[in-house]
């Protein structure tokens, strides 16, 4: 897939958090059956729960809980939020070259961090795995009326970088980032690797990369993958 050269660049590039920068299933997953357990229902398979990430706290316990009103939906987040919070950095780290990458791109372009999952919790994450000096601004599904695929994210970091459309770019592993980018008019960059899911028959963003180090080249210089 085609690179992001030109004279103008990427001037901004814009970064999901779960799936994209750091592998978080397995903590949340412990987390969502820690709530379950609590709630006297039954667990679910890890598989399941990672499965139902990428829509923020209130989706992802919707799925895992099945039929639950509106306060006991209130109650779970607030449960679930307390027993996250000690499992945040159990097992998350960064994926294989996200570091590196980082470490490179940084230094020419403000990165930036949109992701549905708590500011906070994504903040202590960023802090707790030394990625947050990379990034100048972290938004999370808090930060705004509407989370991902809503643009409002996007937009607000374009104002605040001064960087267009044609120079913003969302990197991202699911459905919920292609469709922030095309709503946003950005383009787009899917990693393979993530928690997804993404259709790559029917989506077709600007990139795929299997590495986040594979964006070093496909920014600064628009090659070509091979």
């Amino acid at each position: 897939m085609g690179g992001l050269g030109g004279e103008s660049g990427v001037k901004l590039i814009i970064f999901d958090l779960d799936g994209t920068l750091v592998d978080s299933g397995e903590d949340i997953a412990r987390s969502v059956n820690e709530l379950l357990e609590r709630s006297q229902r039954p667990a679910l398979p890890h598989s399941q729960i990672i499965g139902y990430v990428g829509d923020g706290v209130r989706k992802l316990l919707e799925r895992s809980l099945g039929e639950a009103s509106d306060p006991q939906l209130a109650d779970a987040e607030a449960l679930y939020l307390s027993i996250y919070r000690r499992r945040l950095l159990e097992t998350t780290r960064p994926y294989p070259g996200v570091v590196a990458a980082l470490e490179a791109l940084h230094r020419d372009r403000p990165l930036a961090v949109l992701t549905n999952k708590p500011v906070m919790e994504s903040l202590t994450i960023l802090e707790g795995l030394g990625l947050r000096r990379y990034f100048r601004t972290v938004y999370g599904g808090d930060s705004f009326a509407r989370k991902k695929p809503d643009p409002i994210g996007v937009r607000s970091l374009q104002e605040e970088t001064g960087a267009d459309a044609g120079e913003t770019l969302l990197v991202g592993d699911s459905t919920v980032d292609f469709t922030t980018a095309r709503n946003a008019g950005i383009r787009s960059c899917l990693v393979r690797y993530g928690i997804g899911p993404w259709n790559e028959a029917t989506e077709h963003p600007d990139l795929v990369v299997d590495d986040l180090r594979e964006l070093l080249a496909l920014v600064h210089s628009g090659s070509r993958e091979p």
